[in-house]
This record gives C-alpha cells, sequence and structure tokens, in this order.
C-alpha cells in the first residue's frame, strides 16, 4: 500500500478517536403524565410538533387540544386523547389559538400555524375551530407574509390578543434564518388575511414562541442560545436576553416550545422545552429566575423525550386537570408514532413547590 492510500486510513483513524463531549444532564424532579393523545399519522418520521389547547369554559373536561404533524396537517384531539378531526393541510408546523371577536360580534376561535408546505414562500395557514363539534373549518385564505421575506422558510409561530382597532389578533411567524415577522390579522371583504407589520431578527436559528398577553411580552427561543424577550408596546421590536443555555439557567440547546402559565398566586410563569436533555424549565417571567426543572418520567403513558412544542394553560379542565393542563409532545412513542402528552400541572407546581 502506498504512503498515499495510507494516509486517509490515518486521517480517518484519528477522527473517529476524538470523543464526543457528553451533553450536559441538569437534575429536575420527575411527574409522570395523565394521558396522552393518539399517535399522528406520519409513522416512522419527526412528525408531531406542536400543541395549543382551548379552554372551554362552560364544560372544561371537554377542552380541545390542537396539534400539528408538520408531514401532514392538523389534528383536533379531546381531552380523553381521541382525535376529533384531521385536516390535510400540509406542513403545518407550529400552532397556536386566540378566541376573536368579528365585526359582527360573532366570538369565534382562530387557529393559526406556520405553514412550511412552499419552503420558499413563507404563509400562515388560519382556521376556524367549532368549540363544540372540535372540527376544523378554513377562512377561506392564508396570510402571506411580504414578498420582502422570500425566499424564507416559515418555521415557529405563536399568536397574541388584538393591540389595536380593526384587528382580530397579532401573528408572529419565525422564520428559519432567525427572523420574526409580525402581523396583524383583519377582516377584508369576509376573508381574514395577515398584514405585516414590523419584525426583529436574532442571530441564528429560531423557533419556539409564545405571547404574554397580560404584558405584551413576546418570548422567542433561539434555539443553541437560549430564551430572549420582547416588549410589544414600543414602536420598534427590541429583544434582551432573558435566559441562556447552560448554568445557571438549566437549558441544554436546543431550546425549543414556549408557554405561559400562572401560578397559585397570580405570577405569570414561563416554561421552556430543554430539549437537549428531555427536561422543562420553569422560569419567573418578571425577572428570570429559575424556579425548577422537571422531566415527564416514565409510567402509565411513558416519558418524553426530544420535546419540541408544549403548551400550558391555568385554569379548570375537568376531574383529571383540575388546576392547569399542560400538553407537550413526545419525540419517541415507540412502537407508535409520536404523540402528544398530557401532564397536570397541579403535579408540576407540587414537585417544584409553586404556589
Amino acid at each position: 500500500m502506498g504512503a498515499g492510500a495510507v494516509l486517509p486510513l490515518l486521517l480517518a483513524a484519528a477522527c473517529a478517536s476524538v470523543p464526543t463531549a457528553p451533553r450536559p444532564y441538569y437534575p429536575a424532579q420527575d411527574v409522570a403524565a395523565k394521558g396522552e393523545t393518539a399517535p399522528v399519522g406520519t409513522a416512522a418520521a419527526d412528525a408531531a410538533d406542536d400543541p395549543a389547547i382551548w379552554r372551554n369554559a362552560a364544560n372544561p373536561a371537554q377542552s380541545l387540544i390542537v396539534g400539528t404533524d408538520k408531514k401532514a396537517g392538523l389534528y383536533v384531539y379531546g381531552l380523553d386523547g381521541k382525535v376529533r378531526d384531521f385536516v390535510a393541510a400540509g406542513a403545518l408546523n407550529n400552532v397556536d389559538l386566540r378566541e376573536v371577536t368579528l365585526t359582527d360580534g360573532t366570538r369565534r376561535i382562530l387557529v393559526g400555524a406556520s405553514d412550511r408546505t412552499d419552503r420558499a414562500e413563507p404563509r400562515i395557514a388560519l382556521f376556524w375551530l367549532d368549540g363544540t363539534t372540535g372540527k376544523l373549518a378554513g377562512t377561506g385564505t392564508q396570510g402571506f407574509l411580504p414578498a420582502g421575506h422570500a425566499p424564507a422558510e416559515a418555521y415557529g409561530f405563536c399568536m397574541a390578543a388584538a393591540r389595536a382597532p380593526g384587528e382580530l389578533a397579532r401573528a408572529y411567524v419565525v422564520l428559519k434564518d432567525g427572523t420574526v415577522a409580525e402581523s396583524r390579522l383583519v377582516e377584508a371583504q369576509g376573508r381574514i388575511v395577515a398584514e405585516h407589520l414590523r419584525d426583529v431578527k436574532f442571530a441564528t436559528q429560531s423557533e419556539g414562541c409564545v405571547v404574554d398577553d397580560a404584558s405584551g411580552t413576546l418570548f422567542v427561543a433561539e434555539e443553541d442560545a437560549g430564551i430572549w424577550r420582547v416588549p410589544l408596546a414600543p414602536a420598534t421590536l427590541t429583544a434582551t436576553r432573558f435566559a441562556g443555555v447552560g448554568q445557571p439557567d438549566g437549558l441544554v440547546d436546543d431550546v425549543e416550545g414556549l408557554a405561559v402559565t400562572r401560578d397559585g398566586a397570580g405570577r405569570t410563569l414561563l416554561v421552556a422545552s430543554s430539549q437537549g436533555d428531555n427536561a422543562y424549565a420553569v422560569f419567573a417571567a418578571d425577572d428570570a429566575r429559575l424556579l425548577g426543572r422537571f422531566r415527564i418520567a416514565p409510567g402509565r403513558f411513558g416519558a418524553t423525550s426530544d420535546t419540541d412544542g408544549i403548551e400550558v394553560l391555568p385554569g379548570d379542565f375537568g376531574p383529571a386537570f383540575p388546576n392547569g393542563l399542560m400538553v407537550a409532545q413526545d419525540g419517541d412513542n415507540a412502537p407508535a408514532a409520536q404523540n402528544f402528552k398530557l401532564v397536570s400541572w397541579q403535579d408540576v407546581a407540587a414537585a417544584l413547590q409553586l404556589p
């Protein structure tokens, strides 16, 4: 064998011998899920991604969960985990919802999702959710972000309550390059359209986002860096660091789904998926203090791992979830396809000694 043939073998052996650093695995309390959804229809793939919760105030046990199969469309589940509806709507990645008031005074549930079907043309897919039947219906439109953003891929998504007269809600699309585009959702000739307003840009790939309507604050997860806080009141969107990857904030990249909830004392909490060590971090939203970490541990419904999207809502959701509901995507639900796990927030609060 000549020297020219030996050199590549030596280089390959040297590369193979370089150890990979173990990922951090920070302490966390164990909490068991109390339910799970049926698996999404796309098997043997990373498909389930992000949930949203609609709380039925009149009959909390009949509340609904909306979840994405990012290869196929949008599911609606009951709290029993059974499928109420499915819409084959393409590659919908992240989802959120708000109850809105139309110009005729009608109250409806508006569901929005980031549409990745065309990776070069970022879009918002919009639906109406019927809280009684659990069925989804199209709004007759898809809101396109302005052409100046193309080519770009719609990735993360979240919504906020209306912030000005004439709006139904605000929508935030996180493009894969770290740009977050804010649009207002309005009625126009019997349809719902998105009108672009402004942007904020992060340095690297970002996805998870959530808006705290009470304080008017947008939180964004930059996957390899941490969480950013963006006040929505100023004319210009400016981000400040909220929490970073590593200690003392207890986040292991990727930082993925974000959710806002309230504790028993009325304090606002920010919950984040610390995907890199299969855990969830809970922060005080006002001062970014880390209040605790937990994992969804093995039990009747299984553990979670590699969680992308999460949602947490306070309130009564019936006997199984009397003081809040958490829904978390499960990246490994083998032997079945991926799904979403349901957790009693009361159990999380007890494990972390929250009010």
